[in-house]
This record gives C-alpha cells, structure tokens and sequence, in this order.
C-alpha cells in the first residue's frame, strides 16, 4: 500500500527547526490543524515516498475544510521557508496520499469540503 511509504515533518519554524509534527503514512486528511495546536504555525517541511519518490502529493490549504487558498507539493521534497511561496505561517489543513492528486482532484476536494475515499479524517 502506497500510503504506508509516504513521511512528513512540519516545523512551526522555517529551516525544519521549532515545533515538529511526524505523519509515518500517508491517506490523512487534517480538517483543522488547531487539533494539533497547529494552526497557522507550519513553516517548513519534509515530504516523502520512502519507495516510489515521486508518489505523493501534499496539499496545503489556508482555511479550514480544506477551504482557502491552497499550494500543492507533489513528490518527495523539502521545502526549508513556505515564506518563499508566500504561503508561511497560514496553513490550516492539508491532505496527504501516497500518489499524485490530480488538479481536478484537488479541485473537487475544496469545492465539496470532502477528502478522498478511504483515508483518516482528522477532526478538531
């Protein structure tokens, strides 16, 4: 299963340094990152498919319910500053899988407010 390869940090600090949250599996869908006390802190992270690299995407979205405007990172990478992206400090729910999402996934996702199937919903 794809989703048991994928891994990823997020750091409250740019530089993977503060406050650090792990994901070892992928097939996660956060609502509201305040579940984590997580909300508009996330900075940097590491994204990756352990065995296939390139299969994993990683959506970040501003509002909650995957809501907002949204950045999206597909296959393995580090990203040290989401300032860079003008996207630092304003993340507050993400969906992770073990494959690429394609736009009109993600598309689908923000207009419904529903993750894919058979992924773990995270709530607050």
């Amino acid at each position: 299963m794809a989703n048991s390869d994928v891994r990823l940090a997020l750091w409250s600090g740019t530089n993977f340094s503060g406050r650090r949250i792990l994901f070892r599996r992928g097939g996660v869908a956060v609502r509201d990152l305040g579940a984590f006390r997580f909300n508009n802190a996330l900075s940097s992270f590491r994204l990756r498919n352990v065995v296939q690299s390139t299969q994993v995407t990683l959506v970040l979205f501003s509002g909650t319910n995957f809501q907002g405007s949204f950045r999206v990172f597909r296959g393995s990478q580090n990203v040290a500053n989401l300032g860079n992206l003008n996207f630092n400090n304003v993340t507050s729910s993400l969906i992770l899988v073990g494959r690429n999402l394609t736009n009109s996934e993600i598309s689908q996702i923000q207009s419904t407010g529903r993750p894919p199937r058979d992924i773990l919903i995270i709530r607050q």
